[in-house]
């Protein structure tokens, strides 16, 4: 256990580089086109891509988290279907709208992410659905 934080807090601090992670740029934090890129690598291939898919999975989790608070508040920006897709779903589903949505390539990936989400899962088809039953 201690070996395994000790590795997180190493690699959360930059004392190792994740290779997947070499092509980010410089800015203010990574772009949409770049998470998309990272949670395109495939699981298994190496030790990059496991590094790029740890990261991309991280991301959307923290980012479903962080809102799943902000919006008990307020007002939602998504709303997950009943069943949630699972995590691999979401992952496949993200690239394939940053792919298919370049112009929100240059944005900052939590921004994209949202946006994403917001698309696939807006609130007013829950509801809908909601009402159906």
């Amino acid at each position: 256990m201690r070996k395994a934080v000790v590795m997180a807090v190493a690699v959360m601090s930059g004392a190792f580089a994740l290779p997947g992670l070499a092509q980010v740029g410089t800015g203010p934090g990574v772009t949409t086109s770049e998470l998309a890129g990272l949670c395109a690598a495939t699981e298994g291939a190496g030790a990059a891509a496991n590094a790029a898919v740890g990261y991309c999975r991280g991301f959307i989790v923290s980012a479903g988290q962080y809102h799943a608070a902000v919006a008990a508040r307020g007002r939602p920006a998504f709303c997950l279907p009943d069943p949630t897709p699972t995590l691999a779903a979401a992952e496949e589903s993200f690239v394939a709208w940053a792919r298919a949505n370049p112009q929100f390539g240059r944005e900052r990936a939590v921004d994209g992410l949202l946006r994403w989400a917001a698309e696939t899962y807006p609130c007013a088809a829950r509801r809908t659905a909601r009402a159906n039953r």
